[in-house]
């Protein structure tokens, strides 16, 4: 279901339970969001990508589930970052495996 603002709903999907809702104008924005938060975080990317989680993200409003393998690694901020932001943030990446469709 698309928002006045174009952007999609996608609940994560873990063990048949929808625990959030990441927005994002494709699967893969509100996916990349989703990867930024897993607990296996890797120093690297190359270490990140090894230890890769899959992710299940159902549209709202459809039968749609978008699959992905999702990593997530700590690196240095930026030199010209605000202020605001830490000195260590954490990067994503996702791999899409395809779409599956719920039969309830």
């Amino acid at each position: 279901m698309v928002r006045e603002d174009g952007k999609r709903n996608f609940a994560l999907r873990e063990n048949g339970d929808e625990t959030s809702v990441f927005s994002g104008n494709t699967p893969r924005q509100a996916a990349l969001k989703a990867a930024r938060r897993l607990e296996n975080v890797g120093s690297s990317e190359d270490e990140a990508r090894s230890n890769a989680t899959e992710i299940r993200l159902r549209e709202k409003g459809t039968d749609k589930v978008h699959v992905y393998d999702a990593w997530a690694w700590e690196t240095e901020a930026p030199a010209d970052k605000p202020d605001w932001m830490p000195g260590e943030i954490t990067e994503a990446n996702v791999s899409k495996k395809g779409i599956e469709h719920i039969e309830e």
